[in-house]
C-alpha cells in the first residue's frame, strides 16, 4: 500500500480557484475553525458521513488545515483515499501558507484559524 500524500502547492491551488475548477476544497478541521476563516471556496463537512454522502468517488479533492504540521488534512487524506476517492491531494501549506501570500481568506477573523481536526469525531481527547 501506497502511503505517500499527493500534494498541490498553492500557486496552484489559487489558480484552480480563480479559473472556477470544478472540485472540492474541504477544510479539515473543527466547525469553529471554519467559522474563523477559511479559503474563499472551502466547504466543511461535520462527520465523515456528511462528506461520504456529498462526495462522489471520481470528484478531484483538496483537503488543508491549518499548517504542515497539522495532522487533520493528513487524516482526511488517508480516510478518502482508504474510503476509495481516487482523485485527493492535500495542501500542505494550509491557512498560514495561504495568508502568506497575501491571499484572502472568509470567515469571522479572517486570519485567525488555529485549532484541531474535526475530520473523525472518535480522535481521543485528553481526560482531565
Amino acid at each position: 500500500m501506497d502511503h505517500t500524500i499527493r500534494t498541490i502547492e498553492r500557486e496552484e491551488l489559487k489558480a484552480k480557484l480563480d479559473r472556477g475548477d470544478d472540485f472540492k476544497l474541504i477544510m479539515a478541521m473543527h466547525e469553529w475553525g471554519f467559522r474563523a476563516a477559511h479559503i474563499p471556496g472551502s466547504v466543511h463537512y461535520a462527520t465523515v458521513e456528511q462528506a461520504d454522502a456529498d462526495l462522489e468517488h471520481d470528484d478531484e479533492i483538496v483537503v488543508y488545515c491549518t499548517d504542515p504540521d497539522c495532522v487533520a488534512s493528513q487524516f482526511a487524506y488517508q480516510w478518502l483515499v482508504d474510503a476509495g476517492y481516487a482523485n485527493v491531494r492535500r495542501y500542505s501549506g494550509g491557512l498560514s501558507d495561504w495568508a502568506a501570500a497575501g491571499y484572502e481568506l472568509e470567515g469571522d477573523s479572517g486570519s485567525d484559524a488555529t485549532g484541531g481536526a474535526f475530520f473523525f469525531p472518535s480522535t481521543p481527547t485528553a481526560e482531565r
